[in-house]
């Protein structure tokens, strides 16, 4: 009876409001960056060599920023981090209508990805880390389909913008679209931890002698309890986190686990017209977000009931084996079928990388230990596309040695996870 009228936890407004942040800051950057690579290269002071290097520029930049946005994120309030990061985002993504020399798209290109470090994952998953302890692999499996939402819904309707009015008038458009995306979701909805609001994780209901915990010193507002200060020192910090084999592993194994997965994303377009008419192509790469989406909120669901660790590896196999049977190329059949459990380790995998840190460092230093893990796979990220395009040259424009790499480097990474031993348990 009491339950039917409990509020809902606040919480999980949080995790929405995260959702359509990830869906424009996904949208409008990482799914996008195929709309981008061609409009430059249509630019003569451009080519798709100089155009896919800028690329690479964009996840490095962001990777490094990543160390100062956990810092910043960790001390002060989340929100003003993400409302800069959009800002210069929407700055960014706007020049690249007017960038006419070689360093411009860098220099363009490297702010775009600071922007984007800090108004997406490291933030979100650090918010969603605080506001959930017992329910956090639902709570980030929900926020996180926002970053394949952005694929289904904004590149699409980006590459509209960009057919219908041109790069020069959709760039600054699109630029604007992801300030309106981020930042009033930011004001209005998210708040720094649930200890700001007088609330604890999960909305669980404080110990009953905990009013008598507290004494007069810590009835201001502005001072948490003792409740609050024992959940925020639950973990350990970075030092001691690198010092464990399973850091190590983790997030090495992601270098080789995200060049498999970004290079795959990059050239599935390419490797679906090996197969098919350029129609059917299109219906075809739609089949990778949509089984992320689904793939993401199945595997939220399963964490709950079984070892991340073991869930964990079962997604890592089935990417070496989805990346195989596209390094295949038999049949329509199976590039769909690849496709399909592609997306569904997609989803999982980057939903896994901040709940294993979590989980295995608790929320002390959370959000440094993730940046340092996040910029070490974002070597992957960045050289990925590039590996697989040269493999795609050396193979006489044929991408089944292209994938056969990307499915060794998704075996490399599982491997080295393995490595990594046991998550560390915390006290």
């Amino acid at each position: 009876m009491t339950d039917s009228k409990k509020p809902l936890f606040y919480g999980w407004k949080i995790v929405f409001a995260i959702l359509a942040q990830l869906t424009f800051t996904s949208g409008l950057s990482f799914y996008n960056h195929a709309i981008y690579l061609t409009a430059l290269a249509a630019n003569p002071n451009f080519d798709v060599q100089t155009a896919s290097f800028a690329v690479s520029l964009f996840f490095l930049s962001g990777g490094v920023t990543g160390l100062w946005v956990a810092k910043w994120v960790q001390d002060y309030d989340p929100r003003i981090c993400i409302s800069a990061g959009a800002v210069i985002s929407c700055f960014a993504l706007s020049s690249l209508a007017f960038v006419q020399e070689i360093w411009q798209l860098y220099l363009a290109f490297m702010l775009f990805g600071v922007g984007f470090s800090a108004s997406s994952l490291i933030p979100a998953t650090t918010l969603v880390t605080r506001w959930f302890h017992r329910k956090r692999a639902m709570a980030l499996s929900i926020a996180s389909t926002g970053l394949s939402l952005g694929g289904v819904i904004l590149t699409p309707l980006c590459v509209l913008l960009v057919k219908s009015m041109g790069f020069e008038f959709a760039a600054p458009l699109m630029g604007l679209l992801y300030i309106i995306g981020v930042i009033p979701i930011t004001w209005i909805w998210l708040r720094a931890s649930p200890e700001s609001m007088g609330l604890l994780p999960d909305g669980e209901e404080p110990p009953a002698n905990s009013a008598t915990v507290s004494t007069e010193q810590d009835s201001d507002d502005s001072k948490p309890s003792a409740v609050f200060r024992e959940l925020a020192l639950d973990g350990i910090t970075f030092k001691q986190a690198r010092n464990t084999r399973f850091f190590w592993g983790v997030s090495i194994g992601y270098i080789f686990l995200m060049m498999a997965q970004v290079g795959g994303i990059a050239h599935q377009y390419g490797l679906a017209r090996e197969l098919l008419s350029e129609s059917q192509t299109a219906m075809a790469v739609a089949i990778l977000p949509i089984a992320s989406i689904f793939g993401r909120l199945i595997g939220g669901w399963l964490i709950d009931r079984m070892s991340i660790r073991l869930f964990a590896i079962g997604v890592m196999i089935l990417q070496a084996v989805s990346l195989t049977l596209l390094a295949s190329g038999v049949n329509v059949l199976t590039l769909c079928l690849g496709l399909a459990m592609f997306g569904a380790s997609v989803g999982n995998l980057l939903m896994l990388q901040p709940l294993l840190i979590a989980e295995a460092f608790g929320i002390r230093e959370y959000a440094r230990i993730f940046a340092v893990a996040n910029l070490m796979s974002s070597w992957g990220t960045a050289a990925g596309p590039a590996v697989l395009g040269l493999a795609f040259a050396a193979n006489a424009n044929l991408y089944s040695l292209s994938y056969w790499i990307a499915a060794s480097a998704a075996a490399v990474g599982l491997i080295l996870f393995l490595a990594g031993g046991k998550l560390r348990a915390l006290a």
